[in-house]
């Protein structure tokens, strides 16, 4: 890195001039008429991430662990077993246990990082009411119709945590559209971000109906004070989905330039030895939410990625660097071992992409790597 070369960050959030603009002004509207939840731009918001996703009904809440535990609430998982990936975020396992089910871990795919039937099979139990299927940094498994399914066959709900998966899509099919329904997360470093905030798809009549309940404090209806059930203050800003709206906007060009950036890297790595990219499947369309790669046994991950900071990269934290039946928090639910999520979780980097990155960026990241790998 020269000093004229500022550093590489493992994320960067992406608001130009134009899009703080129109924010100002839809938030504006906002506060001139006094509604700030459940208005006009949280239905806009609503009805486009729906168009973009091909999906019959959008419900946009206060967060991605908020969308899949009203799912799961909705489906009927209390007191039954729900299974989740081993190597997915805490969050997907919280919703789980908020919805009032027990979490069973099953291991993954090695070139997926994602489960398949065999897979979840070897986890089901004879009290087993749904799967998550995470689409981890956005690439949506080739197994994921066969798991669809395997899951029908046995009376078995599927359902998606889509949050890393915004615009990605499996045989021309947005993720979402595989389950029951589909949980999508706005958190600031996602592909699409509100601050914060949550999207719930579905073709289901029913779920969308439920989520409108749950998220308003189980009410009948926005302007009806009967309770009908418990529910919580999930409900969106009118602010963050002004936020959400003029992101969405740029979707199709945010995922132009991370796939551009993506290929940029699997043409750079394929002389690099030592760091193998995940692949993305002929028939996947991934938004490279995350650039994923594998290290060689015998490779210091923490030296590795301490060697491309020198170089002025800085790599993105794991997806994620532990497995869950690994972390203190559920040590109780008594699951493991799990090789391939181990294995994984241990071995795995995240290249940084961003939604406005240069080809000379990514450059400067391919060199650093192959020489961070050169030094071992």
């Amino acid at each position: 890195m020269t000093a004229t070369e500022p550093t590489i960050p493992a994320a960067r959030i992406v608001f130009d001039e134009d899009d703080r603009r129109q924010i100002a002004e839809l938030v504006d509207a906002a506060l001139r008429t006094g509604q700030l939840t459940l208005g006009p731009q949280t239905r806009a918001f609503e009805q486009l991430f729906a168009e973009l996703h091909a999906a019959p009904h959008a419900v946009a809440v206060s967060s991605g662990t908020a969308a899949l535990e009203i799912v799961l609430r909705a489906v009927g998982v209390a007191g039954r077993d729900v299974i989740v990936p081993a190597n997915t975020f805490a969050a997907t396992t919280y919703a789980v246990q908020a919805a009032g089910a027990r979490p069973v871990f099953a291991d993954i795919e090695p070139s997926t990082l994602a489960m398949s039937p065999q897979t979840v099979e070897a986890a089901v139990t004879a009290n087993t009411a749904a799967v998550v299927m995470v689409h981890i940094g956005g690439l949506i498994s080739p197994s994921t119709p066969q798991l669809a399914a395997w899951c029908r066959d046995r009376g078995i709900t599927l359902v998606e945590d889509a949050a890393h998966a915004h615009g990605s899509t499996l045989d021309g099919r947005s993720a979402g559209s595989f389950g029951i329904a589909g949980s999508f997360s706005f958190y600031p470093t996602k592909v699409i971000t509100s601050g914060e905030g949550g999207m719930i798809v579905t073709a289901d009549d029913r779920i969308r109906d439920e989520a409108l309940i749950y998220r308003d404090q189980g009410k009948a209806g926005f302007t009806d004070p009967r309770h009908i059930r418990p529910g919580y203050a999930w409900r969106i800003s009118e602010l963050h989905a002004a936020v959400g709206l003029v992101q969405l906007r740029r979707l199709e060009q945010f995922l132009a330039v991370r796939r551009r950036v993506a290929a940029r890297y699997d043409a750079g790595l394929v002389e690099v030895s030592g760091l193998t990219p995940l692949p993305a499947a002929a028939r996947s369309n991934s938004n490279y939410y995350k650039y994923l790669a594998v290290l060689d046994d015998g490779i210091d991950r923490a030296q590795f990625k301490a060697r491309v900071a020198e170089a002025g990269v800085r790599l993105s934290g794991e997806v994620y660097d532990r497995p869950l039946h690994q972390q203190p928090v559920f040590a109780d639910l008594g699951t493991g071992p799990l090789p391939v999520a181990e294995h994984l979780c241990d071995r795995h980097v995240c290249l940084p992409v961003h939604s406005d990155m240069s080809d000379a960026e990514a450059d400067r990241v391919l060199a650093a790597v192959a020489a961070a790998l050169a030094c071992r």
